[in-house]
């Protein structure tokens, strides 16, 4: 086959089947990362740098970066191709980065707005070398109703991921509250998206209530991971500590393939804080992978 055909393939999401399909097992393959949003603090008063989280996942010994692009001083060739490197040089992946969309927009300017940002960062993606984008359905807006929200989610998302796609990127819609408070909402739209390039952004701690269920139910969804210290388990929406044994074993036995990214979100300060908390989620890990 052409090199050229393979990749209007790649960009059509129709990969032929290069091996037989018995050389696959479901077998998971789990690995630990952190999440730049952990330094958000620190990131935002230059007390750290995004070298400085990447030559630290380095030191924890975890495999990559989940970079999320709030604090970047621009999205400039020399700054992001630096950033490559550092990581490169320190054996640790920029796999993905994390951005702010809001995707309830019926058509119109508003939209065009969206996905002009979202080809943007799909361009940056692709500069350091990610593979994924973290993305936010958004908010019901005023006057709207949540099929209407949604329909328009699906929308933006199709489009997207047409563009997306075309340069090797996978969006992740995170679980966050407004349209995608639900597990069977964000099932309903990337379901109805379907593109190979869209999946979901899990985050642990993001469910209202019910957590341990609706993550199951969009588990065969996940594409990405972010891990939380608590979680809300019950149908009262109080936080718990997280059962992160149990959740890793959901993950090990669903078959996941990717990261599970630290987000550290507490009051005890995250340089004291993230490095016990990695080492503990590399220990779990690592006991699950063995056993």
């Amino acid at each position: 086959m052409l090199r050229r055909q393979l990749f209007q393939l790649a960009a059509a999401g129709t990969f032929p089947s290069l091996l037989p399909a018995q050389t696959y097992s479901k077998k998971a393959r789990l690995r630990t990362a952190l999440c730049a949003y952990s330094f958000r603090k620190e990131l935002a008063d230059k007390s750290m740098s995004y070298e400085d989280v990447i030559r630290l996942a380095a030191d924890l010994d975890v495999d990559g970066v989940d970079m999320t692009v709030y604090w970047l001083p621009d999205t400039s060739d020399a700054t992001l191709l630096r950033l490559r490197r550092v990581a490169y040089t320190n054996a640790v992946e920029i796999y993905g980065i994390s951005v702010r969309t809001d995707m309830c927009k019926p058509p119109g300017g508003e939209r065009d707005k969206e996905l002009a940002a979202l080809r943007k960062w799909v361009d940056v993606a692709q500069k350091l070398g990610a593979g994924h984008i973290r993305v936010f359905g958004g908010t019901v807006p005023k006057g709207s109703t949540p099929d209407q929200a949604s329909a328009w989610v699906t929308e933006i998302l199709k489009s997207a991921a047409e563009y997306a796609g075309s340069k090797g990127i996978i969006l992740g819609l995170e679980n966050h509250g407004g349209i995608t408070e639900k597990a069977e909402t964000i099932l309903k739209i990337v379901k109805a998206v379907d593109s190979p390039w869209v999946g979901v952004n899990l985050d642990t701690g993001n469910f209202n209530k019910n957590a341990y269920q609706q993550i199951e139910a969009i588990l065969p969804y996940a594409v990405n991971a972010q891990f939380k210290v608590d979680i809300r388990a019950g149908e009262d929406g109080k936080a718990v500590p997280a059962d992160w044994p149990r959740i890793v074993k959901m993950f090990a036995q669903s078959g996941y393939r990717g990261y599970f990214s630290l987000e550290y979100e507490e009051k005890e300060d995250a340089k004291a804080a993230v490095p016990r908390l990695t080492r503990e989620l590399n220990a779990i890990v690592a006991k699950t992978r063995a056993s």
